[in-house]
């Protein structure tokens, strides 16, 4: 947690630029969910998080970090492959809720958004 200096070796114009880590932290759920998955879909869903949340975990992209509307909880949703990771952020915090598969994603939003 904390800044983390980052020295670009092809940046000449004199600035250092400081990178913010969020850290990542899994609820109980999102444990389990993980322990449901294939070895290999564990590892593509960690490298996802790491990629896409450790430094900016709010910035919307086209296919995969989205933010959701029309319900309070959760704010953010994730796309990796077929799976979907749901998440809140809490200053310099990403609290992941859940990790489900595409088809099971409408009814867990529905049951934990209330939709």
């Amino acid at each position: 947690m904390g800044e983390e200096l980052l020295l670009d070796s092809a940046c000449y114009s004199g600035y250092t630029m400081a990178i913010m880590r969020y850290e990542i932290i899994l609820s109980p759920e999102a444990v389990e969910d993980l322990k449901g998955l294939s070895a290999r879909i564990r590892a593509e869903v960690r490298d996802g998080v790491e990629k896409h949340l450790r430094h900016s975990p709010t910035k919307a992209t086209r296919s995969r970090v989205k933010r959701l509307r029309g319900i309070s909880r959760p704010e953010f949703r994730l796309r990796i492959g077929d799976v979907r990771v749901f998440y809140d952020v809490v200053g310099r915090t990403v609290q992941v809720l859940a990790v489900v598969e595409k088809s099971e994603a409408s009814a867990w939003l529905k049951r934990i958004g209330g939709e």
